[in-house]
């Protein structure tokens, strides 16, 4: 149980939910081709989730004293974990993660698309022992890595079987994934920030340069508050656009993702207290959780016309 608190494994089920949803929620309803077989796909969502444990690993690691003070309950390095063996794991995580999808790239021909992986392993490293402690670029860091979750899709299962014949319908497939890719990226942004707020007090005593601490918890909030708008817009922009005349899809959005939004916004800006950030980081998750849930809504009411 420890060792699953140490890689967060709730946000873990969170990222293979999303890129599972994707291929079988989405893809195989379209009846496309697609690069890998069943298997490899599976292949692919455990190296995504190896490489991001071993993150959560080393970012635990350089996160003890901080975590101490914000996080008292939850510090397992040092305690339940020791640090050599915690470092270890993260080696462990990170190496076969990096070989799975060194594997990948060549079961699709892209044997350079290995460096995909390294690259991500790497910016996780850097990510926990230098950029986290940068005011915004540790927050733009994690949103896009979970975003690039959702672009790597495209990459190992739709590219390799793009050409001529099918480059139409690829090509909107892939401008579908780009647009969840980006409301994954202003959700997690958004969490991170609140993150950020809620953890205020341990950052301070650890030197780092977090927007609240730099401008102030309260001005962050309102940060936050305006933020918030630009998802919700974007959403009713998409809907009025593209999925009015998708009755199930309409509602299923209005009700699960615009109003989770409109409450988040609400109580934002009047937000002070660590639990009540706490809850509202929760909630982005469901917000997140829903959005991506979208596309299976829009398949199958695309499908069957109704």
């Amino acid at each position: 149980m420890k060792f699953l608190k140490l890689i967060r494994y709730q946000n873990l089920l969170m990222l293979a939910f999303m890129q599972l949803i994707f291929r079988y929620g989405f893809f195989k309803i379209q009846n496309i081709p697609l690069a890998l077989a069943d298997w490899q796909y599976g292949l692919l969502v455990l190296s995504t989730i190896l490489i991001a444990a071993g993150g959560y690993v080393i970012n635990n690691i350089f996160d003890q004293q901080t975590d101490a003070v914000n996080k008292p309950n939850m510090v397992v390095v040092g305690k339940s974990i020791s640090e050599t063996h915690a470092y270890n794991l993260y080696i462990g995580l990170t190496a076969t993660g990096v070989a799975i999808g060194f594997y990948l790239s060549n079961v699709i021909d892209k044997p350079g698309f290995a460096s995909i992986f390294i690259l991500i392993a790497a910016t996780l490293y850097l990510y926990a022992t230098s950029l986290k402690q940068m005011m915004l670029i540790g927050n733009i860091v994690v949103a896009l890595l979970l975003s690039f979750s959702v672009v790597i899709i495209g990459i190992f299962d739709l590219y390799p079987v793009t050409g001529i014949e099918n480059q139409q319908q690829m090509g909107l497939l892939f401008s579908i994934l780009l647009d969840y890719a980006i409301f994954a990226f202003v959700i997690n942004l958004l969490r991170e920030i609140v993150k950020d707020i809620e953890d205020t007090d341990g950052d301070y005593k650890q030197g780092m340069n977090t927007l609240p601490i730099a401008i102030g918890k309260s001005r962050t909030g309102k940060i936050v508050f305006g933020l918030s708008f630009i998802p919700l817009f974007f959403i009713l922009f998409y809907i009025n656009k593209y999925l009015f005349e998708l009755l199930f899809v309409t509602i299923y959005l209005l009700l699960f993702v615009v109003s989770l939004l409109l409450f988040f916004t609400v109580k934002m800006w009047t937000a002070t207290t660590k639990k009540e950030l706490h809850i509202l980081s929760g909630l982005l998750k469901w917000i997140l959780f829903f959005g991506i849930l979208s596309v299976v809504v829009i398949s199958l009411n695309i499908k069957y016309n109704a």
